[in-house]
Parts: C-alpha cells; sequence; structure tokens
C-alpha cells in the first residue's frame, strides 16, 4: 500500500496474523467438537490436520482425520443395542438409497420385522440385504446376537433359536470385518478424552493470542504512520 508517493506499508504481516488467528479457531472448533462429542453414542474423535500450504491457502489448509480406536462401552438393558469390540462401521440403508456408516448400535424393529437404525434406516447384512426376522419375537430376549455378529430368534413353534442371518460389519474402505467382537446390549460411547483435549486446547488458545498481539501491535504501528503523515 503507497501512501501519498512517500511511505510504503506491507499489510502482508496484518494478513498473517489475521490468517493465523482463522487457523486457530478452526482448531479450537474441531476441539470443541470433540468435548461436545464426548457423551455421544458412536462418536469419533477427530484431530485437526495442517497442510503444509496453509500459510497461503488459510483455514483451507486445515482438515480432519477420524481417530478410528474403539471407544468407552457401557452395558444396557435393551437387547436391540449393539457395540462394536473391532474397528469398524455398521451398513445402513437410508430412504435414498445410500449406505450410511455408523458406529451407533441403537437398533430397533418395525412391524415388518426389519432391524432399523435410530431414524428408520435399514440395517444390512453381510451381503448388503437389509434384515428382516422371518416373525416377530414375543420380546427382544428372544433374538441373539453372537460376537460374529450372527443373528438368531427364538421360535416358539420349534421351541428353538433359529438362525437369521449375520449383521455386516465393514472397514472404512468397505472391507467385510469377519470378526467385529460385537456386544449385545451395549453402546460404545466416544473414544475422546476430556482432559487430552483440554491439554490440546491450551496452546491453540496461546498461539491464537500471540497472533491477536502481534495484530494489534503491527495495526498500531500502521496507525500511527498515517497519523503522522496526515499531521504533515
Amino acid at each position: 500500500m503507497r501512501i501519498q508517493g512517500y511511505l510504503s506499508a506491507s499489510q502482508r504481516g496484518l494478513n498473517q496474523s489475521v490468517g493465523a488467528m482463522h487457523m486457530q479457531m478452526e482448531l479450537m472448533g474441531i476441539t470443541q467438537s470433540n468435548v461436545n462429542g464426548f457423551d455421544k453414542v458412536g462418536y469419533q474423535r477427530k484431530d485437526g490436520v495442517v497442510s503444509s500450504f496453509a500459510e497461503f491457502i488459510g483455514i483451507h489448509g486445515v482438515s480432519t482425520a477420524i481417530d478410528d480406536s474403539v471407544g468407552r462401552i457401557a452395558r444396557t438393558d435393551n437387547p436391540l443395542d449393539f457395540a462394536l469390540g473391532e474397528k469398524g462401521y455398521f451398513q445402513l440403508l437410508n430412504k435414498s438409497g445410500s449406505v450410511e456408516l455408523t458406529r451407533d448400535g441403537r437398533f430397533k424393529l418395525n412391524e415388518k420385522g426389519e432391524l432399523l437404525g435410530l431414524e428408520n434406516q435399514k440395517v444390512l447384512t453381510q451381503g448388503g440385504t437389509p434384515i428382516v426376522l422371518p416373525f416377530a419375537p414375543e420380546k427382544y430376549e428372544d433374538i441373539r446376537v453372537d460376537n460374529n455378529g450372527r443373528l438368531s430368534v427364538f421360535n416358539p413353534k420349534t421351541r428353538k433359536m433359529e438362525y437369521v442371518d449375520t449383521i455386516g460389519v465393514v472397514s472404512s474402505d468397505g472391507g467385510v470385518v469377519l470378526e467385529p467382537n460385537m456386544k449385545q446390549s451395549c453402546l460404545e460411547y466416544s473414544n475422546v478424552t476430556m482432559a487430552q483435549e483440554f491439554m490440546e486446547m491450551v496452546p491453540l488458545r496461546r498461539n491464537f493470542d500471540a497472533n491477536r498481539q502481534l495484530f494489534m501491535l503491527q495495526n498500531n504501528a500502521l496507525s500511527k504512520a498515517i497519523q503522522q503523515i496526515g499531521g504533515s
């Protein structure tokens, strides 16, 4: 920027300070999302990733990476609650026909005997077809799922447990997980550790404050220069 042809002032320092603050806010937002997801079923922690060219492209150089480690598993009283003890995802078919991947195993049955997710998505088998029970069980306790996801239901006519199908579990790239260590009457909560999130927030806030102070110093120096030229 040239002022009356006598003074050249570079705005690069100001822009860099503002860009750095925006980046720190983006990273703090990712950390805050982890804190908010602490008690959410199936939530997976996110790590902020800063690219090598972030100083030139700003917040567009910040992305997230998913931490796919297993979270905290707690028992429930619902036989249609399921948790995965290994890495992987349940497959849910939504109304639009697309498949969702989730670790939220809060399922339910409709009047047709279809196993559904919370938003009425259809739970899929290993073969990619919806799971449908051949008859409605008298009580949910008549449904059994083993560690490999094999679902069986008690038939009161034959007085035996009858195999229905296997709940499909896949990896993030779509490969079948053969031993998902599925746990019935359990739910997996997030893999977020609050102490870790607060520890990571400290340097982010310090960096933000440092860039804020630098911006104020640069802005004040530029304002004084403009005032001096205006008063001469």
